[in-house]
């Protein structure tokens, strides 16, 4: 029989605690002793767990998760939902530049056509596919190269970290969207692709600074000490001890990145360094087609603008409660 410590004696509270922990096995257990004295023990969880217990009680993170999920099965299933084919002027016959420029809405185009006569609500939800890869491919290449910096300045120190941090400020010193524009107008012939390097490039010296202070951080923890004093190799120091532990935060960042990047991606399409095939639409494209209707048809600019402003708020919501969820010093 296991003896009941006396409530009197000082070290009774001591050793209850003693003969709990001993009893979780040095586990997960977690001992917590409140104002009055009572000990309570408690399983601990992880910080991934700890953040998945805030965010699904966090609306705005069910928010932005709602906006952005359904985003992409919009981008995902897009040529199914169409109702019609975005690169077919169905209703030419109603477009009469001097009375008629732009058929309005009617039974089964809710949104009217465009000066082609191509149908608005079709070429949205098509649309959205292509925003769908260049947001997502800009940023995993941007995220390609900010970590082959990032790993380079965070793993060495010297002459290597001074020469990479310069080149990622004179990036960082540029107005990003003047630094995309000069990109995309290097390009002898405007596409898709120019567009998703020329963001793609914009963001690498953000995702290389954020590895880099994540990494100089890792560097002085314990578990990196302890691995060096043990003679571990430095590739399987920076790779299997400080890498994994830094990209938590470059991760969420992304989530932040992409909404930028989609944003970007508009602005490059609305001057005309897009895709110029307007049979792929693309909503920064379809905004600047609407240009020149835009005092007699503001709809025709008006649909595109809200859903980029809505998907680019969703990304957002969702990053800056990933970003709060797993920041230890907003936990409670």
């Amino acid at each position: 029989m296991t003896p009941v410590p006396n409530p009197l004696n000082p070290n009774a509270k001591k050793q209850r605690i003693d003969d709990l922990a001993a009893q979780a096995g040095g586990g997960a257990a977690v001992l917590t002793v409140d104002d009055a004295g009572h000990i309570e023990e408690s399983t601990g969880v992880s910080l991934i767990a700890s953040a998945w217990r805030r965010l699904r009680r966090n609306p705005v993170f069910l928010l932005g998760a709602g906006i952005t999920l359904l985003f992409i099965l919009l981008a995902i299933f897009a040529p199914l939902i169409a109702p019609h084919d975005p690169s077919k002027g169905l209703l030419l016959d109603q477009v009469r530049p001097q009375s008629n420029p732009v058929p309005g809405a009617q039974p089964g185009y809710p949104l009217g056509a465009d000066t082609s006569g191509r149908d608005v609500l079709s070429r949205l939800i098509v649309g959205s596919r292509q925003t769908l890869i260049v947001g997502v491919f800009a940023t995993l290449f941007g995220l390609a190269g900010g970590l082959s910096l990032g790993i380079l300045a965070g793993a060495f120190s010297g002459w290597v970290d001074s020469l990479v941090m310069r080149i990622v400020d004179v990036m960082l010193s540029i107005p990003s969207l003047l630094l995309a524009v000069s990109i995309a107008a290097l390009a002898s012939r405007p596409s898709q692709w120019t567009v998703i390097i020329a963001i793609a490039t914009v963001q690498v010296p953000i995702f290389a600074r954020l590895l880099r202070g994540s990494m100089l951080a890792q560097r002085s923890s314990d578990h990196v000490l302890a691995a060096r004093a043990l003679g571990v190799k430095k590739s399987a120091i920076v790779f299997r001890h400080m890498l994994p532990n830094s990209l938590g935060p470059v991760i969420v960042q992304a989530t932040l990145v992409i909404a930028g990047a989609i944003i970007d991606a508009a602005a490059l399409s609305f001057l005309g360094l897009g895709n110029p095939d307007d049979r792929k639409p693309e909503w920064g494209q379809m905004l600047g087609k609407a240009q020149n209707n835009i005092f007699d048809n503001p709809a025709l600019a008006v649909w595109p603008a809200l859903c980029i402003i809505t998907v680019a708020l969703g990304f957002t919501l969702m990053g800056e409660s990933l970003r709060e969820a797993l920041d230890p010093k907003s936990r409670r």
